[in-house]
This record gives C-alpha cells, sequence and structure tokens, in this order.
C-alpha cells in the first residue's frame, strides 16, 4: 500500500522510495555541509543559511519529480528564471551560493549522487582557498558608493566635481533619482577615495554644498539599492 501511494497515483514507473530517501538524504547532508563552509568567512542571516541548507533538497525533489518529462523539464526551469528573491540583491558570494546549491540538488535529482558530493568538496574546497587568499590582498576599502540628496533648484550637472578631483582618485555618476514628489533629488555616484583618513572632511565639504541634506557612503558591494 505504502508502495503504491509512493510510486505515484498518475504513473506506474516512477521513482522508488528507496531511491527517493537516498537522494533526498545526500542533497540534505550537501546542504548542511554548504551552510557550514559558508558560515566560516562570511556574513550571514539565518534566514539565508536556512535557505542555503534546504536549496539542494528542494531541487532535488523537483527534479526528481520531473524526471523523464521533457515538457515539464522546460516548465520548471521557465520557472525557476522568473524566482526572485522579496529582499534586497545579494551580494556576488550569497549569488554564487545559491548557484552551487542549485546545480547540487540538481546532480542529486537526476542521480548522480557520487557527481554531487565530489563537485561540492571541490567547489567548497576552492571556495576556502580563495577566502584564505583574499584575507592576504590588500582591500578596497576606498571603493564606495556615495548618495546625495540635494534640493530640485540646485543644477547637479557639476556642482560636486571641484570636491570629487580633490577628495577622490575615481568617481562616476551611476543614477539620478527624483523623491519627496519631485522636491528633492538623490544623486548615486561611484567613488574611490584618494585617502580614506580624509572621509568626514569629503562628507562635511559636501555637507556645505548640498545644504546639509542626507549623505549616504557605503561599500559598493553591500548595498546596491538605488
Amino acid at each position: 500500500m505504502l508502495d503504491s501511494l509512493l510510486n505515484g497515483v498518475f504513473s506506474a514507473a516512477t521513482i522508488q522510495p528507496l531511491q527517493f530517501f537516498l537522494c533526498l538524504g545526500t542533497a540534505l547532508a550537501i546542504g548542511a555541509l554548504l551552510g557550514a563552509l559558508y558560515t566560516r568567512h562570511s556574513r550571514f542571516t539565518t534566514s539565508f543559511l536556512v535557505t542555503l541548507a534546504l536549496l539542494p533538497a528542494i531541487v532535488c525533489v523537483v527534479i526528481l519529480l520531473v524526471n523523464g518529462s521533457i515538457g515539464t523539464g522546460v516548465a520548471v526551469a521557465g520557472a525557476f528564471s522568473l524566482v526572485r528573491f522579496r529582499s534586497q540583491p545579494g551580494s556576488a558570494r550569497e549569488i554564487g551560493s545559491l548557484f552551487l546549491a542549485m546545480t547540487a540538488g540538481l546532480a542529486c535529482g537526476m542521480g548522480y549522487l557520487g557527481y554531487a558530493v565530489l563537485f561540492t568538496l571541490i567547489l567548497g574546497t576552492f571556495m576556502l582557498l580563495l577566502d584564505q587568499l583574499s584575507q592576504r590582498l590588500p582591500q578596497r576599502a576606498q571603493d564606495k558608493t556615495l548618495r546625495i540628496t540635494i534640493p530640485e533648484d540646485l543644477d547637479y550637472c557639476q556642482l560636486f566635481d571641484d570636491l570629487f578631483d580633490e577628495y577622490t582618485a575615481h568617481w562616476e555618476s551611476v543614477a539620478v533619482k527624483s523623491t519627496n514628489l519631485g522636491s528633492l533629488f538623490r544623486l548615486t555616484y561611484h567613488v574611490t577615495l584618494k585617502d580614506p583618513k580624509r572621509e568626514k572632511e569629503f562628507l562635511d565639504a559636501l555637507r556645505c554644498r548640498n545644504g546639509n541634506l542626507e549623505i549616504a557612503l557605503s561599500n559598493q558591494e553591500a548595498n546596491n539599492e538605488l
């Protein structure tokens, strides 16, 4: 009775229970390993860590259920391409970890358990080596994202050029956005500071120029929202 329920009510030739639990258990073990590797040198939230640990098992089950059906597989691939997280865009490390988890789950769902484990171990070891290497490389603390709010009556085209030339080695205008019902403009720049120790002096000079309205300076990768 149990075997008939697990084999499905629409098709007689489907997954055996032992195969299902073997693939699912391997995917869960891979997810736990990826979660442990990610927590070593990365900042994380509990929700992201749980998602990363469960993602291989979720993808594994989906692929197991559509295995053998080309049309269903194409439909699932299209559904995956439409998935978007209802939060701020993640960092490059987070996106890479999610793709790694999905690929491992895909391999488990197709039955390549040995390749899935080998792939995870190789990529996990390589990720640890890159983390160790990144600790020895000089940090680009000068690379920042600058957001300046100005009144609508100010001409922003060349308003801060002289300050950028004085305090930054490189700067680039990224976006202009109106806010507060059009009474304010929010300007976004990518800047590379000449001297990080003069950061406060740079912000004070900008405050005098924009009427002491809001100014935000953050790392480029940590905050991508316009």
